[in-house]
C-alpha cells in the first residue's frame, strides 16, 4: 500500500540508505498490538512519524508521542477521532490526508443498481473502529430514502467474518456493503472469497478488494493520496509544523469492476455502469 508513498520520496530526493532511513510496523489486521507497535516506533526517535490505513493507527501513534511530528493517511474522520482540532487548523504535532469521505449512500446507489429489487442489503463492519459508526449512519440515512432494510454484521477478528456470511443469508440479504476497516482490508481475500461462495453480490471502499476477486469498489484513490502524504512529510522535514499544514480531502475517486467475479455470480452489469467504471477487469 505504501509504495506510492515511498516513490513520491524517491523522486523528492529522499534516497534508502543515503539519506533517508525508514522503519515500518504492522499490526497485521489486530488492532489491539497498535499500541506497542507505535511506541517501539517512537522510542527508534524518528523525524517523522506516518501511519497506514485506519483511525486507530494514527490515534496509536498520537497517544504514543505529543513531540514527534505525524502525518496519518486514509482515515475516515480525523476532527470526529480526536486527531485534529479542525481540517484548516490542526493543532498539535499531527496532520495527514484524509482517504476515506462519505460515500456509504453513493455504495448502496451502486449495488442497488447491481441487484435492483433487492429490499436488505447487509453491512460488513467492525464496530470498534470510529469510521464505522460515521458510515453506518450515513448508509442509514440513505437507505431510508429508498426504503431499504439494512441488516448489520459485526466482526472484530478475522476469525468472526465467516459467522457474519452466514447470518446474511439468514437475513434474506440481496447484497453487501463492506466499510472501509485495517481489519476488513487484511481479511480482503477471505471476504472477497465468501461473498463468492454465499452468492452475495458485494461492494468494497478500495480496488485492492476488486483486485482480489471482489465484485466492484468505489472510493477514494489511494495512490495520490500516498503521494501528497510523501509531500506533508518532505514539508515536515523543511522546517513546516504539523499545526501549519492543513488536513487535505481526497479529491479522486475511482470505480472498479471485476468481469470476472460478476459472471461467477451471474450478474449482468449495467452498460452505464461499465462506461463509467475507472477500470473493468476482465
Amino acid at each position: 500500500m505504501m509504495k506510492p508513498f515511498l516513490e513520491r520520496l524517491r523522486e523528492l530526493g529522499y534516497v534508502a540508505g543515503a539519506n533517508m532511513s525508514f522503519e515500518s510496523r504492522s499490526a497485521q489486521g489486530r488492532p489491539e498490538r497498535l499500541p506497542q507497535l507505535a511506541a517501539e516506533l517512537v522510542q527508534a526517535r524518528p523525524d517523522v512519524l506516518v501511519t497506514g490505513f485506519g483511525t486507530l493507527t494514527a490515534q496509536a501513534a498520537k497517544a504514543a508521542t505529543s513531540t514527534v511530528p505525524i502525518v496519518f493517511t486514509l482515515i475516515g474522520d480525523p476532527v470526529g477521532a480526536g486527531l485534529v482540532a479542525s481540517l484548516s487548523r490542526p493543532g498539535g504535532n499531527v496532520t495527514g490526508l484524509s482517504g476515506v469521505v462519505e460515500i456509504g449512500g453513493k455504495h448502496l446507489q451502486l449495488l442497488q443498481e447491481l441487484t435492483p429489487g433487492k429490499q436488505t442489503i447487509a453491512v460488513l463492519m467492525n464496530p470498534d473502529t470510529p469510521y464505522a459508526r460515521l458510515a453506518l449512519k450515513e448508509i442509514h440515512a440513505a437507505a431510508e430514502a429508498t426504503r431499504t432494510r439494512i441488516h448489520v454484521l459485526e466482526a472484530r477478528t478475522a476469525e468472526q467474518i465467516p459467522h457474519q456470511f452466514d447470518a446474511a443469508a439468514a437475513a434474506g440479504a440481496g447484497g453487501l456493503i463492506v466499510f472501509a476497516d485495517p481489519l476488513m482490508y487484511s481479511q480482503r481475500r477471505q471476504v472477497a472469497d465468501l461473498s463468492a461462495k454465499a452468492r452475495l453480490p458485494a461492494i468494497y471502499p478500495s480496488r485492492d478488494y476488486a483486485d482480489e476477486g471482489g465484485l466492484i469498489s468505489y472510493g477514494a484513490s489511494q495512490r495520490p493520496v500516498l503521494r501528497r502524504a510523501a509531500e506533508y512529510v518532505d514539508r515536515i522535514l523543511k522546517g513546516t509544523k504539523p499545526a501549519e499544514l492543513p488536513v487535505e480531502q481526497p479529491t479522486t475517486f475511482e470505480l472498479v469492476i471485476n468481469q470476472k467475479a460478476a459472471k461467477a455470480l451471474g450478474l449482468v452489469i449495467p452498460r452505464s455502469m461499465l462506461m463509467s467504471a475507472d477500470e473493468v477487469i476482465p
